[in-house]
Parts: structure tokens; C-alpha cells; sequence
């Protein structure tokens, strides 16, 4: 390889390792603005334009060249460069200004135009931001609810479903404390060989949350049907959560091993939000069935007594289910 072809792809290289955005700086994509007019070739539909361009520059968060793209004769798209890097605070607020002032005093107020719609990747980003975080307490509330509902049906007790979902909620709290310190503050980029960008993808909370709750629950039901089996026989509380737990250990651990290995393959890729999943799924995963399941769990049991299987009288109602067929007693003499 020739010198020079050798120093230019070094530079390439150490520009991808250093971070794409610093090695070779660009302009944020513009936000597309659609317009809807009885004629684009109208003398009116070039005055509103003109207009709009005057306002949009005057408000100091956007700027030239502040293209019109003529698709037809009715529709024509506006491309308009935007202030800051194109996801930041800077350009969403951008995006906004655009939407609720320049917008409506120009282009909005305009003889011929139809409808105008205010797109592109920064608008794009800031709606879906918008629209999840808008839905991200009815997601929890749903998931919560109905596994209360499941855990009450199934044990007839209020305290365990209320104990399950505290429990569980644990687990994903401490898969959130781990992906914000390692990915956010930045602690874990030399261990974990990534740049940090001080954030965290906006869909990968939920997608912790729903996973880990649902692997946490299949870890809560299956201790405790082998505890609620061994008081239907008979046994104390305290003697049955010794019996569910001893008869659990082996299969939970070796379910949490097998997880914590996949999970932890994701975190070495590349790409940083496999990062953030594999890394918050395998930590989460580990801390669930050692310190939270081995733990908290029998320990807030064995505090409790029996008032784990505490059902009010108006609940007395509801079905009885039968977890496991009952084991059969050898005969006594």
C-alpha cells in the first residue's frame, strides 16, 4: 500500500474510533416542511414563501439556503436547515418554532395553500420521543395491573401480587441504575470499549422494563407455586419457603447462567445500544436471581408469616386454582 493511501485510511479509522460526528463535522439533516397549494407556480404561493423564509431566519434557529422543491403542480416541499446538531435541545426547540409560530403567521395564513406539515429526522425524533413518553405510564400500568390481577387469581393473596411487583420492579430499577451510570455518566466506556454520548436510546427503558419483568415473574411464579404446594400440604410457611427455595436453587441458577452469558454476548458488540440492552439484561438478570429471588424474596416471606396468604373476606370469591397436581403421601401407619 502507497503512503499516502496508508495515512488516509489510518485518519479514516481513527476518525470511526474517535466518534464519526468529531472527525468529520456536517450540518444536521433540515426539517421538510410539506406544503399543499392550488398552484405552485402561483404568484401569492411565492410571496408566502418569501415571507416564511424571512420569519424562519429572523427567529436566529434556522438558517439559509432555504431550498422549495416544486413535486407537482399542488404539492412542494420547503427544505430549511435548523440550529444545533439535529437531535439536540437546540433543534427540536427549532422544530417547535417552526410548527407553532412561523408556520401559522406565514405559510398557514397563506390564499391557496391547503395544509403544511412540518417534517424530517429532527421532527421525526421529537414526535417519537414524544409520543413514548406519553405512553410509557399506560404500558407500566397495564403490565403492572395485570400481573396483580394474574398473581391474585393464582395465589389468593393480595400481599404476594403486591410483594411480586415491588420485587420485580427492583430488577428493572437496577438494570436502569446500571445502563445510566455505564452509558450515560460514562463509567463503563473503557470496560466496555464504546464512546459515550451522555444518553441513552429513547425506546430501550420500555423494552428493559417489559423483557425483565417478564423474566423476573416466570422466577416469582415458579418459587412460589413449590412454596404455596407445600402449605397446601400442610406445612408452615416458614418450613415451606426453606423447601421452595431448596427445591428451586438448581433450576433458577442455571436458567440465570444461561441468561447472564447470552446477555453478555450483546454487550460486546459494537453497535451501543446492543451495549445497553446485553449489559442491563445480563446485570439485571444476575442481581434478580441471587440478591433479589435468594434473598428478599424468602426474607420478606419469612418476616411476614402468614400473613403472605392474607385475602380480605369480599375476595374469598375467587377461584381456587390448583397450581400442581398434589403429591401423594405415603400412607401412615
Amino acid at each position: 500500500m502507497r503512503p499516502d493511501r496508508e495515512r488516509a485510511l489510518t485518519a479514516v479509522q481513527n476518525g470511526f474510533a474517535v466518534g464519526g460526528e468529531h472527525a468529520f463535522p456536517g450540518g444536521p439533516a433540515p426539517a421538510e416542511i410539506a406544503v399543499s397549494v392550488d398552484d405552485v407556480n402561483s404568484s401569492s404561493f411565492a410571496t408566502a414563501v418569501n415571507r416564511f423564509r424571512t420569519a424562519a431566519i429572523a427567529t436566529n434557529q434556522a438558517h439559509e439556503p432555504i431550498i422549495v422543491h416544486a413535486l407537482s403542480d399542488k404539492v412542494a416541499v420547503i427544505s430549511v436547515p435548523l440550529a444545533g446538531a439535529g437531535q439536540d435541545a437546540t433543534s427540536v426547540a427549532a422544530v417547535r418554532t417552526l410548527r407553532e409560530r412561523v408556520v401559522p403567521a406565514t405559510l398557514g395564513q397563506a390564499a391557496g395553500v391547503r395544509s403544511v406539515a412540518v417534517g424530517g429526522s429532527t421532527a421525526s425524533s421529537a414526535d417519537y420521543n414524544t409520543t413514548l413518553k406519553s405512553h410509557i405510564p399506560l404500558v407500566f400500568a397495564f403490565v403492572l395491573g395485570l400481573a396483580f390481577l394474574l398473581l391474585l387469581v393464582t395465589f389468593r393473596s393480595i400481599v404476594i401480587a403486591l410483594k411480586a411487583i415491588v420485587l420485580n420492579l427492583l430488577s428493572v430499577g437496577a438494570a436502569y441504575g446500571f445502563i445510566v451510570a455505564a452509558f450515560q455518566w460514562g463509567w463503563g466506556e473503557r470496560i466496555l470499549g464504546f464512546h459515550s454520548t451522555h444518553g441513552i436510546a429513547a425506546w430501550i427503558p420500555l423494552f428493559l422494563f417489559v423483557v425483565l419483568f417478564g423474566l423476573s415473574m416466570d422466577y416469582h411464579v415458579f418459587i412460589l407455586s413449590r412454596v404455596r404446594e407445600a402449605v397446601d400440604r400442610g406445612m408452615r410457611t416458614e418450613e415451606a419457603i426453606a423447601q421452595g427455595i431448596k427445591t428451586t436453587a438448581g433450576v433458577v441458577t442455571s436458567a440465570a447462567v444461561v441468561m447472564v452469558v447470552v446477555f453478555s454476548i450483546f454487550g460486546s458488540l459494537a453497535q451501543v445500544s446492543m451495549k445497553e440492552i446485553g449489559t442491563g439484561l445480563a446485570v439485571a438478570v444476575l442481581l434478580d436471581a441471587t440478591v433479589v429471588r435468594a434473598v428478599l424474596l424468602p426474607a420478606s416471606m419469612k418476616l411476614l408469616g402468614e400473613w403472605n396468604w392474607w385475602l380480605p373476606r369480599r375476595l374469598e370469591w375467587l377461584p381456587r386454582l390448583t397450581l400442581e397436581h398434589p403429591a401423594i403421601e405415603p400412607a401412615l401407619a
